[in-house]
């Protein structure tokens, strides 16, 4: 059965959420898109795409950083963006490409606030991954060649980052169950598992809403 859902993942740092998501993409037949979604969202808006890569799930508040990007950016970005500060131009652009992606065509797409950009998608399901501490911090050493110290600070750094960017420009919260259809804790079936479950919700999820519209 085809795929046609489009599915948002967010995901704590070192869950496996990103694995996850490109597993789960390629089970489906369809694209994944991470760090493309800031190639898109520069491609589409102009903007010069280093700016994205600097402000990716980090919210910017300083009034003074926010001049002087703006200044950098001054050439790349388009009249509809002009007047803003530009942190709010990068998450506008990157809220852009997120809804022409998805009206490409069913995909996944992992953060950025996908699952806030698409809540009025009858086809989006949200998922949020999140994992033991333990496990986050074995995978984060092993990946990056840390100390579990080290790894444990990246995590929580990283954590608050997104959590922040997130809480910043949604009207939800972070990692909070209220904001997803459905949360996964990794660690109990490993990332294969996790993809198989969720392989089944997506199935489950269509054939419930093809059933209710063929009423």
């Amino acid at each position: 059965m085809a795929c046609n859902s489009v599915i948002t993942i967010g995901r704590q740092y070192g869950s496996g959420g990103r694995e996850i998501g490109q597993k789960l993409a390629q089970l489906l037949g369809i694209q994944c898109y991470d760090n493309e979604l800031l190639d898109r969202a520069a491609k589409d808006s102009g903007i010069c795409q280093e700016l994205f890569e600097n402000h990716d799930e980090k919210p910017t508040n300083s009034f003074l950083y926010s001049l002087v990007m703006d200044t950098y950016s001054m050439g790349y970005a388009s009249a509809a963006l002009s007047g803003m500060p530009i942190n709010h131009k990068v998450f506008l652009a990157q809220f852009n490409a997120i809804k022409k992606l998805a009206d490409e065509g069913p995909c996944i797409m992992v953060g950025r606030c996908a699952d806030y950009a698409l809540e009025e998608y009858p086809n989006a399901i949200s998922v949020f991954i999140y994992a033991d501490m333990d496990k986050r911090i074995r995978r984060i050493a092993e990946r990056h060649n840390l100390t579990d110290a080290k790894a444990k600070e990246a995590i929580q750094k990283t954590d608050k980052q997104r959590a922040s960017y997130y809480n910043y420009y949604t009207n939800k919260r972070w990692g909070d169950i209220a904001s997803y259809d459905l949360c996964v804790n990794s660690s109990f079936l490993g990332v294969d598992g996790t993809v198989r479950l969720l392989r089944q919700f997506v199935e489950d999820r269509e054939a419930k809403l093809a059933e209710k519209t063929s009423k």
